[in-house]
């Protein structure tokens, strides 16, 4: 995390980082376990006397290294595919790298439109409140298996700052290379 994210985190009391699929994976499209182990540790020092929540890409990333995928799917269902497969590799990921601090996390599958209908928005936002509540670390994925839009249009980055509406962040943090 830089020196300028740290600062912006500095008195917030709550935190939303939303981390983009490269910066969890390297140059050839595969997790880089090496650099996820660090931003955890960023993660974690994040998470130090404050709530955090997580929107995390790289479920996609992470199915394609499980089915031995030279390449990215381009087709739609092969994403979803790999979406699938990749998620609990991922969660996996988080759970070891919070593990470690004795931090818990929790998996929390969410589409555009979870949070922009007013039923399913509420559902989200009391869930939320209680995991934040009970200390534990939220990690929010896109539902790829069952949503394309996303897939289509790949923005994390606007479900990171609907999630940070939810929760009422103090600060957003967004890890990507765009």
């Amino acid at each position: 995390m830089t020196d300028s994210a740290r600062n912006a985190l500095r008195g917030a009391r709550r935190v939303v980082v939303k981390i983009g699929t490269n910066a969890l994976t390297s140059a050839t499209g595969r997790f880089n376990r090496a650099h996820f182990d660090a931003l955890g540790q960023d993660l974690l020092w994040a998470a130090g006397g404050r709530e955090l929540v997580v929107v995390s890409s790289g479920a996609i990333a992470l199915g394609m290294e499980r089915l031995g995928l030279p390449a990215r799917p381009r087709d739609i269902p092969g994403k979803q595919a790999c979406a699938a497969v990749g998620q609990s590799r991922l969660m996996q990921a988080y759970e070891e790298a919070f593990g470690h601090a004795a931090r818990t996390v929790a998996q929390v599958l969410l589409t555009h439109e979870d949070v922009q209908e007013r039923r399913r928005y509420l559902n989200v936002k009391h869930t939320l409140e209680r995991l934040l509540a009970a200390g534990v670390v939220p990690v929010i994925n896109e539902n790829d298996t069952v949503s394309v839009d996303e897939l289509k249009f790949g923005d994390n980055d606007t479900l990171a700052s609907l999630v940070a509406g939810v929760v009422e962040a103090d600060a957003l943090v967004l890890l990507s290379d765009v």
